[in-house]
């Protein structure tokens, strides 16, 4: 009868063992699972962070400038902006140009008097303390008596930009944009200057995406 009662509890123990280490085996594989959907996780997450971080580092940053004493350039200049994405910066002179200073036709106004004035260098306000980041500069002027306003000369005479891609543009109510661009060209010769274009106060979204288009620089 004992041998009975042994061999009956024999039974039971190994039964008992069996069941404990078919319970460690299933524990056991699904941490190996765990583990291994855990890595694939981290590795897709670290390869989904490396291809933004190329394509963020790949983005050419463009910079619009724009100088506007009545607002038509920086209407242009904003839309510019939204088409291309760019950072701005806008040129304030730091003596605000008045409505006297902008007669025209009066010779002895501000504006005519520093236009005739080609060493003249108007004062500006602020400046920009990234733009060595930028690979490309815009730079938005209107055109008075022919050319670009002196103060974005003091501009272009602010800092270095060897190696960047220039390009300016304009508004105004005929005048061509050549002869500033020549006279930008010549203030930074040492910059890759693309074809520069005038543009009306009114200019649409649909002309300007063409010409940036037409520049290659996104």
């Amino acid at each position: 009868m004992k041998k009975v009662i042994g061999l009956f509890l024999t039974i039971i123990l190994i039964i008992s063992l069996s069941a404990c280490a078919a319970e460690n085996g299933e524990s056991s594989s699904t941490d190996n699972n765990t583990t291994s959907q855990s890595t694939t996780t981290n590795a897709n997450e670290s390869e989904k962070t490396d291809t933004v971080t190329d394509q963020t580092e790949n983005e050419i940053k463009i910079l619009v400038v724009c100088f506007s004493a009545t607002g038509n350039t920086e209407t242009v200049a904003e839309k510019i902006v939204e088409v291309t994405g760019a950072d701005y910066y806008e040129i304030i002179p730091e003596q605000a140009y008045s409505e006297d200073d902008l007669n025209y036709s009066d010779d002895d106004c501000r504006a005519n008097r520093e236009q005739q004035d080609e060493n003249a260098r108007p004062s500006i306000t602020g400046g920009i303390e990234n733009i060595d980041e930028h690979e490309v500069v815009l730079i938005g002027h209107p055109i008075w008596w022919g050319i670009e306003p002196r103060i974005v000369d003091t501009f272009m005479e602010s800092y270095d930009f060897s190696g960047k891609t220039l390009v300016n543009f304009c508004t105004s109510g005929g005048s061509g944009i050549s002869t500033s661009t020549e006279n930008l060209k010549a203030l930074s010769p040492n910059a890759n200057w693309l074809e520069g274009k005038r543009f009306s106060n009114n200019a649409d979204i649909d002309e300007i995406e063409q010409w940036i288009d037409s520049l290659g620089i996104q």
